[in-house]
């Protein structure tokens, strides 16, 4: 039976971790800022806004969130990001993803300071990742704390391990693939297109899941003994909870792989809780750097 690798925990220990330091810095005046802007009433959106601000103030953050209408001409979120980029108590600004489709997403990001974009997606920080430049880049916070489970498993040298990443998303795929580079880890991007996608993916050491397809992965793709981790949140239909029901899963059928892999992540309760704490982690490195401070080793 695999070891279930407890993202909950180990996201409890980033936190603990980011709010120590806050107070440390808080000491000599400097307190982490961060701002949340929301355009609309999407009901998700506005769960992860809450919790992500939620989190901010749990660290002993400065949280400050813009709510702004379904309708807001584009000129005036940018106008926004302009003023939250010139303002020195603001350390990272998030723009809750999806924005309306009369707004250009990529647009809005490229227009926060690189130096301030903790959700990793300007193309400043996916340069510096992209060229293994991970002490001055900011990485985005799903693949980030993926990567800091798998350290938990497998240490931070994967030298000798191939690693193979289902899925090549800007905002999970390929940022994964190039921390398991800069592990040395010997990596496959496949997806949708790949041929004979289970032989390609049973050759994995490591093997991440992140299709957003519900329990795609069987446990016939997966090598004996490899570390699966599992980035997929998907809600699908729970009858057997009573009528309308759903229930939380992953790209991975969990029940048949954790009878073949060695450590998994399990759906609730592994990546995800990791986003949140690393974009907390994001932040207080944000500040850090602003201020010429150490930020602490997760």
């Amino acid at each position: 039976m695999a070891e279930n690798i407890d993202g909950k925990a180990i996201a409890g220990e980033v936190v603990e971790k980011v709010t120590s330091r806050a107070r440390e810095l808080a000491a000599d005046g400097i307190v982490p800022g961060l701002a949340v802007v929301i355009v609309g009433e999407d009901p998700a959106s506005q769960v992860y806004v809450a919790s992500k601000s939620r989190k901010a103030k749990e660290c002993g953050f400065h949280s400050v969130q813009h709510s702004l209408a379904v309708d807001t001409p584009e000129d005036d979120l940018l106008a926004l990001v302009e003023t939250l980029n010139r303002d020195p108590a603001i350390h990272g600004i998030l723009v809750q993803l999806p924005l309306p489709d009369h707004i250009d997403t990529g647009r809005i990001i490229q227009t926060i300071a690189p130096e301030k974009d903790v959700d990793g997606f300007h193309y400043t920080n996916v340069g510096k990742l992209g060229t293994g430049a991970l002490e001055e880049a900011f990485v985005p916070c799903t693949p980030a704390g993926a990567m800091l489970l798998l350290e938990r498993v497998r240490g931070r040298d994967l030298s000798g391990l191939s690693a193979v990443v289902i899925g090549r998303s800007n905002i999970v795929g390929k940022p994964m693939a190039n921390l398991l580079l800069a592990a040395n880890a010997t990596v496959t991007i496949a997806h949708s297109r790949t041929n004979d996608l289970p032989a390609v993916a049973r050759g994995a050491d490591i093997l991440v899941a992140a299709v957003g397809r519900p329990q795609m992965i069987k446990a016939a793709w997966i090598k004996p003994g490899a570390t699966v981790i599992d980035v997929g949140i998907n809600r699908i239909p729970a009858p057997e909870r009573g009528e309308g029901k759903t229930r939380l899963v992953g790209d991975v059928d969990f029940e048949g792989a954790e009878s073949v892999a060695g450590a998994i992540t399990p759906v609730p309760g592994g990546v995800g809780p990791m986003t949140i704490a690393m974009l907390m982690a994001n932040t207080l490195t944000s500040a850090c750097r602003a201020n010429g401070k150490r930020p602490p080793a997760l």
